[in-house]
């Protein structure tokens, strides 16, 4: 299945409207609990970080060695970082200013 069929579905419609709902990193936390198992959890939680490193203008190799991502991961990641989705973006630059207004 293509991401596109994927994205169609009203389950993944719905998954997407959960997530917006949710007000706290508690709530979120709560959610991916009951969502993921703890693998997949530290999966996303290796990429965010991989992407904010790179976005800080870290080099491939310091990225693997301060995440223990695999080169295919750092390279997956920043495709993603600089393509044309901008998920990643979105969430980086949203931080970035929440950060700078505390």
């Amino acid at each position: 299945m293509t991401h596109d069929e994927i994205m169609g579905t009203d389950e993944t419609g719905r998954l997407l409207e959960a997530l917006c709902v949710l007000d706290t990193p508690a709530e979120a936390r709560a959610l991916m609990l009951d969502l993921c198992t703890p693998k997949e959890i530290e999966d996303f939680a290796q990429r965010l970080e991989v992407a904010r490193l790179l976005d800080a203008g870290e080099s491939y190799l310091e990225v693997q060695e301060a995440t223990g991502a695999s080169s295919t991961t750092v390279s997956r990641v920043s495709k993603c970082l600089n393509g044309p989705e901008g998920g990643y973006r979105i969430v980086l630059d949203r931080m970035s200013s929440a950060d700078a207004g505390r």
